[in-house]
Protein backbone atom coordinates (compact mmCIF):
# COMPACT_ATOMS: atom_id res chain seq x y z
CA UNK A 1 0.00 0.00 0.00
CA UNK A 2 1.10 3.41 -1.39
CA UNK A 3 0.47 6.36 0.87
CA UNK A 4 0.34 9.41 -0.77
CA UNK A 5 0.39 13.13 1.00
CA UNK A 6 -0.82 15.71 -1.08
CA UNK A 7 -2.64 18.83 -1.81
CA UNK A 8 -4.69 19.77 -5.34
CA UNK A 9 -1.67 21.29 -6.91
CA UNK A 10 0.32 20.48 -9.95
CA UNK A 11 3.25 18.65 -7.94
CA UNK A 12 0.63 16.67 -6.13
CA UNK A 13 -1.08 15.83 -9.09
CA UNK A 14 1.65 14.09 -10.36
CA UNK A 15 2.10 11.34 -8.08
CA UNK A 16 -1.83 10.92 -8.43
CA UNK A 17 -1.47 10.41 -12.64
CA UNK A 18 1.68 8.18 -12.04
CA UNK A 19 -0.16 5.85 -9.35
CA UNK A 20 -3.44 5.96 -11.40
CA UNK A 21 -1.09 4.89 -14.21
CA UNK A 22 0.27 2.09 -12.81
CA UNK A 23 -2.51 1.17 -11.29
CA UNK A 24 -0.61 0.53 -7.53
CA UNK A 25 -3.05 -0.02 -4.28
CA UNK A 26 -3.01 3.84 -2.79
CA UNK A 27 -4.81 6.11 -0.09
CA UNK A 28 -4.57 9.74 -0.14
CA UNK A 29 -4.06 11.98 3.06
CA UNK A 30 -4.40 15.42 2.32
CA UNK A 31 -2.58 18.26 3.69
CA UNK A 32 -4.31 21.30 4.54
CA UNK A 33 -1.37 23.82 3.19
CA UNK A 34 -3.93 27.11 3.51
CA UNK A 35 -4.13 25.63 7.61
CA UNK A 36 -0.19 25.13 7.53
CA UNK A 37 -0.61 21.39 8.06
CA UNK A 38 3.22 20.82 6.17
CA UNK A 39 4.64 22.27 8.96
CA UNK A 40 3.51 19.61 11.70
CA UNK A 41 6.68 17.94 13.62
CA UNK A 42 5.41 15.06 11.70
CA UNK A 43 5.32 15.83 8.38
CA UNK A 44 8.25 16.81 8.83
CA UNK A 45 9.95 13.80 9.58
CA UNK A 46 9.02 12.64 6.25
CA UNK A 47 9.57 15.67 4.32
CA UNK A 48 12.04 17.76 5.35
CA UNK A 49 11.38 20.94 3.58
CA UNK A 50 7.89 20.83 4.62
CA UNK A 51 6.76 20.38 0.51
CA UNK A 52 4.21 18.00 -1.00
CA UNK A 53 3.84 15.20 -2.32
CA UNK A 54 5.56 12.86 -0.31
CA UNK A 55 4.66 9.05 -0.19
CA UNK A 56 5.09 5.82 2.28
CA UNK A 57 5.21 2.26 0.61
CA UNK A 58 3.83 0.56 3.77
CA UNK A 59 5.38 -2.82 2.37
CA UNK A 60 9.14 -1.52 3.23
CA UNK A 61 8.03 1.23 5.53
CA UNK A 62 10.12 3.69 3.37
CA UNK A 63 9.12 7.65 2.71
CA UNK A 64 10.09 9.49 -0.74
CA UNK A 65 9.80 13.41 -0.75
CA UNK A 66 10.56 15.41 -3.61
CA UNK A 67 7.98 14.65 -6.80
CA UNK A 68 10.40 13.70 -9.17
CA UNK A 69 12.09 11.52 -7.11
CA UNK A 70 8.77 9.99 -6.40
CA UNK A 71 8.46 9.16 -9.95
CA UNK A 72 11.38 7.58 -10.54
CA UNK A 73 10.57 5.52 -7.21
CA UNK A 74 6.86 4.65 -8.66
CA UNK A 75 8.49 3.77 -11.89
CA UNK A 76 11.57 1.57 -11.03
CA UNK A 77 9.03 -0.38 -8.63
CA UNK A 78 6.20 -1.05 -11.17
CA UNK A 79 8.46 -1.23 -14.33
CA UNK A 80 6.26 1.41 -16.02
CA UNK A 81 6.99 4.77 -17.94
CA UNK A 82 10.87 5.03 -16.51
CA UNK A 83 12.54 1.76 -19.16
CA UNK A 84 16.19 1.25 -18.22
CA UNK A 85 17.10 1.73 -21.60
CA UNK A 86 15.92 5.60 -21.73
CA UNK A 87 16.23 6.34 -18.68
CA UNK A 88 19.09 9.29 -19.78
CA UNK A 89 16.78 10.89 -21.77
CA UNK A 90 14.04 10.62 -19.63
CA UNK A 91 16.05 12.08 -16.98
CA UNK A 92 17.21 15.10 -18.86
CA UNK A 93 13.35 15.90 -19.26
CA UNK A 94 12.57 15.25 -15.82
CA UNK A 95 15.05 17.62 -14.37
CA UNK A 96 14.42 19.90 -17.08
CA UNK A 97 10.36 19.88 -15.33
CA UNK A 98 12.12 19.93 -11.70
CA UNK A 99 14.34 22.83 -12.25
CA UNK A 100 13.07 25.18 -14.67
CA UNK A 101 9.55 24.50 -16.02
CA UNK A 102 7.75 24.09 -12.60
CA UNK A 103 9.81 26.64 -10.53
CA UNK A 104 9.29 28.84 -13.00
CA UNK A 105 5.52 28.47 -14.38
CA UNK A 106 5.32 28.73 -10.31
CA UNK A 107 6.83 32.40 -10.24
CA UNK A 108 4.30 33.39 -13.01
CA UNK A 109 1.26 31.73 -11.14
CA UNK A 110 2.38 34.16 -8.15
CA UNK A 111 3.25 37.17 -9.99
CA UNK A 112 0.35 37.40 -12.83
CA UNK A 113 -2.16 35.06 -11.45
CA UNK A 114 -2.37 35.24 -7.66
CA UNK A 115 -0.92 38.72 -6.76
CA UNK A 116 -0.94 40.88 -10.13
CA UNK A 117 0.25 44.28 -9.44
CA UNK A 118 2.85 43.72 -7.14
CA UNK A 119 5.79 43.87 -8.89
CA UNK A 120 5.83 44.29 -12.58
CA UNK A 121 9.41 43.27 -13.08
CA UNK A 122 7.88 40.32 -11.80
CA UNK A 123 5.31 39.85 -13.64
CA UNK A 124 6.69 40.56 -16.93
CA UNK A 125 9.87 38.47 -16.11
CA UNK A 126 8.02 35.58 -15.50
CA UNK A 127 5.51 35.66 -18.29
CA UNK A 128 8.27 35.76 -20.86
CA UNK A 129 10.03 32.69 -19.32
CA UNK A 130 6.30 30.64 -19.36
CA UNK A 131 6.25 32.03 -23.04
CA UNK A 132 9.88 30.72 -23.68
CA UNK A 133 8.85 27.52 -22.03
CA UNK A 134 5.78 27.04 -24.50
CA UNK A 135 7.73 27.33 -27.64
CA UNK A 136 10.60 25.70 -26.35
CA UNK A 137 8.06 22.48 -25.45
CA UNK A 138 6.51 23.21 -28.82
CA UNK A 139 9.67 22.94 -30.98
CA UNK A 140 10.59 19.91 -29.44
CA UNK A 141 7.72 17.78 -29.73
CA UNK A 142 6.96 19.32 -33.35
CA UNK A 143 9.15 15.92 -34.17
CA UNK A 144 8.26 13.72 -30.96
CA UNK A 145 4.82 12.72 -30.14
CA UNK A 146 6.14 12.67 -26.11
CA UNK A 147 8.57 14.17 -24.19
CA UNK A 148 11.54 11.34 -24.07
CA UNK A 149 10.61 8.42 -26.69
CA UNK A 150 7.15 6.63 -25.59
CA UNK A 151 5.58 8.07 -23.09
CA UNK A 152 6.61 8.33 -19.44
CA UNK A 153 7.65 10.29 -16.52
CA UNK A 154 8.89 12.50 -18.30
CA UNK A 155 5.51 13.37 -19.56
CA UNK A 156 3.74 12.83 -16.37
CA UNK A 157 6.02 15.41 -14.63
CA UNK A 158 5.47 18.52 -17.24
CA UNK A 159 1.87 17.31 -17.99
CA UNK A 160 0.34 19.03 -14.55
CA UNK A 161 2.09 22.24 -15.20
CA UNK A 162 1.03 22.94 -18.69
CA UNK A 163 -2.80 22.25 -17.62
CA UNK A 164 -2.83 25.17 -15.83
CA UNK A 165 -2.69 26.86 -18.88
CA UNK A 166 -5.96 28.47 -18.34
CA UNK A 167 -4.58 30.99 -16.26
CA UNK A 168 -1.11 31.59 -17.62
CA UNK A 169 -3.07 34.03 -20.64
CA UNK A 170 -0.32 32.93 -22.89
CA UNK A 171 -2.51 30.99 -25.04
CA UNK A 172 -2.08 27.48 -25.44
CA UNK A 173 -4.03 26.84 -29.16
CA UNK A 174 -0.74 29.19 -30.74
CA UNK A 175 1.42 26.19 -29.82
CA UNK A 176 -0.04 23.30 -32.28
CA UNK A 177 2.99 20.19 -31.75
CA UNK A 178 2.13 21.36 -27.44
CA UNK A 179 -1.73 21.19 -28.09
CA UNK A 180 -1.27 17.39 -29.93
CA UNK A 181 0.66 16.66 -26.82
CA UNK A 182 -1.38 18.13 -24.27
CA UNK A 183 -4.76 16.28 -25.90
CA UNK A 184 -2.76 12.68 -26.28
CA UNK A 185 -2.64 13.35 -22.38
CA UNK A 186 -5.46 14.61 -21.45
CA UNK A 187 -7.04 11.73 -23.01
CA UNK A 188 -5.88 9.04 -20.87
CA UNK A 189 -8.36 7.99 -17.95
CA UNK A 190 -5.80 7.79 -15.46
CA UNK A 191 -4.49 10.97 -16.38
CA UNK A 192 -8.48 12.01 -15.86
CA UNK A 193 -8.56 10.53 -12.87
CA UNK A 194 -5.19 11.77 -11.42
CA UNK A 195 -6.36 14.93 -12.04
CA UNK A 196 -9.38 14.96 -9.71
CA UNK A 197 -7.26 13.05 -6.98
CA UNK A 198 -9.65 14.70 -4.21
CA UNK A 199 -13.06 13.33 -6.20
CA UNK A 200 -14.32 17.08 -6.41
CA UNK A 201 -14.90 16.95 -10.26
CA UNK A 202 -12.01 19.11 -11.44
CA UNK A 203 -11.55 18.74 -15.39
CA UNK A 204 -8.71 19.47 -17.03
CA UNK A 205 -8.88 22.33 -18.88
CA UNK A 206 -9.59 22.41 -22.34
CA UNK A 207 -6.98 24.26 -25.23
CA UNK A 208 -9.32 27.12 -25.16
CA UNK A 209 -10.82 27.13 -22.13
Amino acid sequence: MIELFTADTPNGWKISIMLEEIKLDYKVTKVNLSEGEQHKPEFKKISPFNKIPVITDHEINKSVFESGAILMYLGEKSKMFYPEENRLEINQWLMAQMGLIGPMIGQHHQFHHYHPGKSKFGEDRYFKITKTIYENLNDHLSNHNYLAGDYSIADIATFPWIARHNIHDIGLHHYPHLCIWYELISQRPAVVKGYDLFQKGNKIPPIRS
